[in-house]
């Protein structure tokens, strides 16, 4: 896992995550069919976290309520979310240390989930509908769960 971060370390590379979080909760708002990546975001923040390096955790949240600005969401529900899956579940995910794929697949389903649980709960409490049951949610969880599985 190091060594895929190790090319943050380049100009070239921090600008076009910059770029990144700037602009594609912009597209996604114009293009629907493009992936949330929440659960991306999520793991990156808990991994961020974990390990001490705090720009993965900046990084992360700015493009969090950048995406939700965008996207008419609810303030901070995916960074409650994310936090929530690491104070609960982060720990009792220490029996899959051996399985480099296993726990970063648990943990962004778990933060997937999480999130869409609190987004209904939201939803309920305030009688709003801030998101439609379809295809794209599950569409994006898969998209998630590929993109967790190359890193």
């Amino acid at each position: 896992m190091g060594k895929l971060f190790n090319f943050l370390y380049h100009p070239f590379v921090w600008v076009l995550l910059l770029l990144f979080i700037a602009f594609y909760p912009m597209l996604i708002s114009i293009y629907v069919f493009l992936p949330l990546f929440i659960g991306i975001m999520g793991y990156i923040m808990i991994l961020g976290i974990e390990t001490g390096k705090w720009h993965y955790v900046l990084f992360s949240i700015i493009y969090f309520i950048n995406l939700e600005a965008n996207l008419s969401l609810p303030f901070f529900i995916t960074i409650i979310a994310s936090l929530l899956v690491y104070v609960l579940f982060y720990q009792s995910l220490a029996y899959f240390r051996r399985c480099h794929v296993c726990r970063p697949v648990l943990l962004v389903i778990l933060i997937d989930t999480f999130y869409l649980g609190l987004l209904l709960g939201y939803d309920f409490i305030f009688q709003s509908v801030s998101v439609v049951l379809d295809t794209i949610l599950f569409y994006s969880l898969i998209v998630d769960i590929l993109v967790v599985m190359t890193l």
